[in-house]
């Protein structure tokens, strides 16, 4: 288990999201030994050094070997918008018990949104957003969703009131009413979690849950775990078989016209796989692209 003083900071302080969520720990079972005695199948403590124990860590998240991880377990209490709750609840590998608006009265409380934080719609990612609306025309939108959140909680209110139904009466309660759930999951798919939600890719609001989690609980809970989730995960780049030839091939450009890294975007694109050449768009070549670019092979257009 990880030290008293560690635990007696984490247990049920509510680290706040966004503007009235927040995530805490209730409890926790293992620390990075767990993961070290499951791997080496052994209750003998002590045999090994500590440095010994962060070296197989490290092996066993470098390699994928993913059943030593769901041997500690986490389990935290989270308040968090409706909308915002629709896509954590789909990371299925993990115990949940949900406030209920049928037996309780609704949380009085919705996420809202700053006139300088109304996000643009992307022009390439459907599912994405890009930069931010014009915090004057934000002002009027902030003003707008804070009448409607008003209209809506009162609506609610009066229902009640009349005597109808708490399971009825919610109906129309906005996605963005705050919701409370026990949350309960093994380390594994915690960080696959984490590793999904706090990319950059991930959308805002559920990207600072899942990063306040990591850094706040996570990381002093289990550090050796977390130092090699940040190596090969957060911090790892992956390359397909595809963009492995791109990079053979670009090697090979380079070799021939001795030519020294960045090479330009032309010799990237003679070099592409022949399946994305007839293509006028494609999100594989784009993010290969991008991969070469950050490893300083390739100069941004």
């Amino acid at each position: 288990m990880p030290d008293t003083a560690t635990l007696e900071r984490l247990r049920w302080n509510k680290f706040p999201v966004l503007n009235d969520g927040f995530v805490c720990l209730v409890d926790v079972m293992g620390d990075d030994s767990a993961v070290v005695q499951a791997a080496r199948v052994s209750y003998g403590a002590g045999t090994k050094k500590v440095s010994d124990d962060r070296t197989l860590i490290r092996y066993l998240l470098r390699h994928r070997h993913t059943t030593p991880f769901e041997m500690a377990e986490i389990k935290l209490l989270v308040r968090v918008p409706m909308d915002c709750w629709r896509q954590w609840i789909r990371h299925r590998m993990a115990s949940v018990n949900e406030y209920s608006t049928r037996y309780s009265v609704a949380i009085d409380s919705m996420q809202t949104t700053e006139p300088d934080q109304w996000r643009t719609q992307s022009a390439t990612n459907r599912q994405g957003s890009a930069g931010f609306l014009d915090p004057e025309i934000g002002g009027q939108l902030t003003a707008d969703e804070r009448a409607f959140q008003l209209g809506s909680a009162n609506l609610y209110q009066d229902r009640l009131s009349a005597g109808v139904a708490r399971e009825q009466a919610r109906k129309d309660l906005p996605l963005s009413t705050y919701t409370e759930a026990y949350w309960k999951i093994d380390l594994h798919n915690l960080l696959h979690f984490l590793a999904l939600r706090m990319d950059a890719h991930a959308q805002w609001e559920i990207r600072e849950y899942a990063t306040t989690i990591g850094r706040q609980i996570v990381q002093p809970l289990f550090p050796c775990v977390w130092e090699a989730f940040e190596d090969y995960r957060m911090g790892a780049s992956s390359l397909s078989r595809l963009e492995r030839g791109v990079i053979q091939r670009l090697m090979a450009w380079a070799a021939a016209e001795r030519q020294a890294p960045p090479y330009p975007e032309a010799a990237f694109l003679e070099a592409q796989d022949a399946t994305w050449r007839e293509l006028t768009r494609s999100r594989e070549r784009d993010e290969c692209r991008d991969k070469l670019i950050e490893l300083g092979l390739v100069r941004p257009s």
